[in-house]
């Protein structure tokens, strides 16, 4: 059993001509041998994909393929432009539809924003893991934060009762206790430095979580090889695989992410039973799934 969390559907890069319907994700979900994968939409946010990835989108999407589609939700934290917000009718209706989880949230705002931590604990009332991005950058999209992730660990301690689940390049290079200034939003190279936030952050807060999706997840276990088998031994009941696949022309290539689960498996770095709990065991617990294999 593979289950990628990380998954996406529509128009998520600028290419217009790249577009990625529930037909297409099955595709690459059967080359690469994913059993289930985790729809996040995107378009709610305006530094988001553009067009036909929101909430209603991801949730037709799943409903092609129930048994292997399953959509989350996303509300953008500057609607209604007050720290005291009621999204529940929104949250009703989402969980009502079959979301399981919460994101991809990634708007261009400080973690602790008093208006995305009214929605964090929201969102953890309905117990809705979210799955953000961070890029400590001033253009594009993602969360930011200062060195050390101390905005990240005031929501974690603000909303005890919502599982964070990181991602993105900044949540990545934290590793490391060494981040180059020019590196935050990057892929750092080199050795890991002990030491760093995420490690002691994950340690530290039972919310918080990591999925290790993308170039940045892939970056950061690849990176000092001997540190990043370390991490999954240590960190083996809260990471997850994923993908972060934007591309219909990926399909035509072993993905970065899959080959190095499969690599971890065939060369037991880790135990098999940290490998199952990477690869689906962790996801299943995490989000409810009634799945046994």
């Amino acid at each position: 059993m593979l289950i990628d969390v990380h998954g996406h559907i529509g128009r998520v890069v600028p290419d217009r001509r790249e577009f990625i319907d529930a037909d297409n994700l099955i595709a690459k979900m059967d080359v690469w041998g994913i059993d289930i994968t985790f729809v996040l939409p995107l378009s709610e946010h305006p530094e988001g994909a553009y067009m036909e990835c929101d909430t209603d989108d991801v949730i037709a999407a799943c409903s092609k393929y129930p048994d292997r589609l399953i959509p989350f939700c996303l509300i953008d934290h500057r609607f209604g432009n007050h720290k005291n917000m009621d999204f529940s009718y929104l949250l009703d209706e989402y969980t009502a539809r079959g979301c399981i989880g919460f994101g991809e949230f990634l708007p261009k705002a400080d973690f602790d924003d008093p208006l995305c931590i009214n929605l964090y604990r929201q969102v953890g009332k309905y117990g809705l893991p979210i799955i953000f991005d961070m890029q400590d950058r001033p253009e594009g999209y993602g969360l930011r934060d200062d060195y050390g992730l101390p905005k990240l660990e005031r929501a974690l301690k603000l909303c005890p009762d919502t599982v964070f689940v990181g991602h993105g390049p900044t949540f990545w290079a934290e590793i490391s206790a060494h981040v180059p200034e020019n590196m935050r939003s990057g892929y750092p190279k080199g050795s890991i430095q002990p030491g760093g936030a995420v490690s002691r952050l994950m340690r530290e807060y039972p919310n918080l979580w990591a999925d290790l999706s993308a170039g940045s997840g892939y970056n950061a276990l690849t990176r000092d090889p001997s540190f990043g088998i370390e991490f999954l031994d240590e960190f083996q009941d809260k990471l997850m695989f994923g993908t972060d696949s934007c591309l219909r022309s990926d399909v035509k290539k072993v993905y970065p992410n899959v080959d190095f689960i499969r690599r971890i498996e065939e060369e037991k770095k880790i135990s098999k039973d940290a490998v199952e709990k990477i690869k689906w065991k962790n996801a299943v617990e995490l989000f409810k799934l009634k799945i046994t294999d």
